[in-house]
């Protein structure tokens, strides 16, 4: 692994960080999940499966740490080792189609639903949810997903500029 790839996930990261803590918990404590669009940035910039594993793990430990919903330390951890890799399965299939930021909006809306889908059902195993899943789903689930595809929209374009001027990404030099 390379320093100035370490450095740039690193960043991702710690600004995912920062927004998942900043954004307050509703409906039973779950909230919506802004570190998974910057782990999504992480790895369409990083594509490979070394930086996806890494950034499932630190973004689930980190999320744990940080999440305001009773017992989900376990559930973000398995949801975003596994959305990660889901998410990276979506970058390879689509081959050239996953440099155009209108896929990668769609990719992130769908990669958010299968987080929430995988939190809540990890959840309701480990520890019980404290509300219906139909109701944790659609009042924040859904909505997040929205929020991360306009995320993404506002963020990917100016994270990849930059990742393209600093020569920071893998996948941009192609």
């Amino acid at each position: 692994m390379k320093t100035k790839s370490l450095v740039s996930l690193a960043l991702l990261v710690g600004i995912g960080t920062v927004l998942h803590t900043v954004i307050p918990g509703f409906v039973f404590g779950m909230k919506p999940d802004m570190m998974l669009t910057m782990m999504f940035i992480g790895i369409i910039l990083f594509r490979e499966k070394k930086y996806v594993l890494l950034l499932g793990v630190l973004t689930g430990i980190i999320s744990g740490l940080t999440t305001s919903f009773p017992g989900g330390f376990f559930p973000n951890i398995i949801d975003k080792c596994i959305t990660s890799f889901a998410f990276y399965g979506l970058l390879l299939a689509s081959g050239k189609l996953a440099k155009k930021l209108p896929t990668l909006i769609v990719f992130t809306a769908v990669g958010t639903l299968i987080s929430g889908i995988i939190f809540l059902g990890s959840a309701f195993f480990i520890a019980g949810l404290p509300g219906p899943f139909a109701i944790l789903f659609g009042t924040v689930v859904l909505p997040a997903t929205a929020l991360n595809a306009v995320a993404m929209f506002i963020l990917f374009p100016i994270v990849s500029t930059v990742a393209k001027r600093t020569n920071a990404a893998h996948s941009m030099q192609a």
